[in-house]
């Protein structure tokens, strides 16, 4: 009979706890990050029955594996089929290379994957607790919009949004701004590091201890369990299961939430070969990976793809606890991590403003594929692997797409002289009326302006 799962704090001070409490607490109280403490595996007996299935059937198999404790499996069934109500394309782009479109989602975003299933499990719990629960949730771009509209409405929930004034893109901001009801956003003047420290801080804020918060940041175990089910997905739609068929994955990376999910899948028994982590100018893992010494960027650079303007990735302290090492919530490397390893799993590349604009323009041009600046960034990746491994160019590779180009028109203007075309979540929201405010980037002012709204 299988052990029931348990989650342990990154930083090793705390006693595991259930999936009900990691996702409940967000971060653990010792400020370490929740990871389980064994990875159930993939049936491969089964998994053929899924090669055609829809993406909530996949996401169904794979979630089951870790809500035992949580709900009841026709509970799931009916969480995955409402959270999963659109489409997830595999667009083909040159032989056995792939796009994988996470941007058909009701806020055009990878990050509704995640969002929707989390909203659905928070919902559920708290119909069982007593008082009301506070989501503070730090964005650089997506995640925001996304557990916003997730969140909305849902009773006895409420949310705060921080968010870098100057670095989201403005449908990015309106997505968020323009709710109202249970969401309340505040644009931060500073970096998206900042809004993350920010929310750190309250969680280990003694006097935020009579509030009940937790938290929709990739920080949350709750945001990597539904992220790995895409990448177990893509290989049931592409791959020779059969025979177990490599695949490789290209993931463009910031807070590597992303990267953690897929992890989990490798993990759980998927036939993955390497994962390429392309970063944008914003080159902290690449050079760690090269040099083993790890090295945040304080302040972070500003790069085109604003989601992964991270200096400091939160999710680093999961991957190097995978690999055997302890990287603390500060940066500080406590035990080293299994380097051999980890180059033998990991491709990092890091990929310039003016390579992420190249890549829009050629792709465009000699495939007609539309990327954004994010999903340019994961391409980008994918030719400087092949580039290194020549005889990666005939093997199953997926490269992530992770916004729609719709969220960043002004730069696809100025690029490709195009516009382009408008999926129907973005329709309209030029129009609508924002509300939000603005503080300085000082715990001490967004801990009192927390209270107050609180209050």
């Amino acid at each position: 009979m299988n052990r029931p799962l348990r989650y342990y704090s990154t930083n090793r001070r705390v006693p595991p706890v259930s999936l009900a409490e990691a996702l409940l607490q967000g971060q653990a109280a010792d400020r370490g990050l929740f990871m389980p403490d064994h990875l159930p595996q993939l049936d491969w007996s089964r998994l053929s029955e899924f090669q055609q299935a829809s993406y909530p059937e996949v996401a169904e198999y794979v979630l089951q594996h870790f809500t035992a404790e949580l709900a009841t499996p026709e509970q799931l069934r009916s969480w995955c089929r409402e959270a999963y109500s659109f489409q997830v394309p595999l667009e083909r782009v040159t032989q056995r290379h792939y796009l994988l479109r996470l941007d058909r989602g009701p806020t055009a975003s990878f990050k509704d994957f995640a969002a929707r299933m989390m909203a659905r499990w928070m919902s559920h719990l708290m119909q069982q607790q007593a008082e009301e629960l506070i989501i503070l949730t730090a964005t650089s771009g997506d995640t925001g919009s996304a557990v916003a509209h997730a969140f909305h409405r849902v009773p006895r929930i409420r949310v705060v949004v921080l968010f870098p004034q100057a670095e989201v893109s403005d449908r990015q901001r309106r997505q968020m701004t323009t709710l109202g009801d249970n969401i309340t956003t505040w644009a931060v003047a500073g970096k998206f590091d900042d809004c993350q420290a920010l929310v750190k801080e309250a969680f280990a804020d003694p006097d935020f201890r009579k509030y009940h918060l937790s938290s929709a940041n990739s920080i949350n175990i709750g945001r990597l369990l539904p992220q790995s089910v895409y990448y177990v997905y893509a290989y049931l739609q592409l791959a020779e299961v059969a025979q177990r068929e490599p695949i490789t994955f290209s993931i463009p990376s910031g807070n590597f939430g992303d990267m953690m999910g897929a992890m989990l899948a490798w993990k759980m028994g998927l036939p993955i070969n390497k994962l390429i982590i392309a970063t944008n100018v914003n080159d902290e893992f690449p050079r760690f990976l090269q040099s083993g010494q790890y090295q945040k960027i304080v302040p972070s650079h500003v790069g085109l793809s604003n989601a992964m303007n991270v200096g400091h990735p939160s999710n680093l302290a999961r991957l190097i606890d995978l690999y055997g090492g302890w990287l603390d919530e500060t940066g500080l490397m406590r035990e080293p991590a299994d380097m051999v390893a980890m180059r033998r799993d990991l491709f990092a590349t890091p990929v310039s403003d003016e390579r992420t604009r190249h890549t829009i323009r050629e792709t465009y041009q000699r495939h007609q594929v539309l990327l954004e600046p994010h999903g340019a960034v994961g391409w980008a990746g994918v030719m400087d692997y092949v580039h290194q491994h020549p005889d990666a160019e005939h093997q199953l590779v997926v490269s992530l797409e992770t916004a729609h180009p719709a969220k960043f028109p002004e730069e696809i203007r100025q690029i490709l002289q195009i516009d382009p075309p408008l999926p129907p979540s973005l329709s309209g929201l030029d129009e609508r009326t924002e509300q939000y405010s603005t503080l300085p980037a000082d715990y001490a002012t967004f801990k009192r302006q927390l209270r107050q709204h609180l209050a």
